[in-house]
């Protein structure tokens, strides 16, 4: 199964990059990289703003002749940050990114989490993704 390249589309972009890059990640990471994680879930000293992708639903493109040629998947991104402008100005920065290779589907919901008081700015992407 091919995932949809998120990751690879978001690096390339200098937007994503002036707001997602830390410089000082981690040693165990392997050094510096874009705060941008997989399966909804981030280390736990990273540095805000910072965002996480999951994975919703996905299939494959079935065809009676053959083989499926391509995988179309829908991913749930959420933007966490110290204020509401700048979740709002990093998941405008990542959905523009991504909207030459991909198609935002929904805004989501806008929340503060009660916890860690940080804001959450949420959309949903579908992404056609070749085999």
């Amino acid at each position: 199964m091919a995932i949809a390249p998120i990751f690879a589309v978001c690096a390339a972009d200098t937007s994503v990059r002036a707001a997602l890059w830390w410089e000082l990640a981690p040693l165990s990471v392997g050094g510096p990289h874009l705060k941008l994680y997989p399966f909804g879930e981030a280390p736990e000293s990273v540095t805000k703003p910072y965002a996480v992708w999951q994975l919703v639903t996905g299939s494959p493109e079935n065809y009676l002749s053959g083989r499926p040629d391509m995988d179309g998947y829908t991913l749930q991104v959420d933007v966490y940050a110290k204020t509401g402008a700048i979740a709002r100005e990093v998941a405008t920065a990542i959905s523009h990114a991504i909207e030459f290779s991909a198609y935002v589907t929904r805004w989501g919901g806008e929340t503060r989490d009660v916890e860690t008081k940080l804001y959450r700015s949420s959309f949903d992407i579908d992404w056609l993704v070749p085999r």
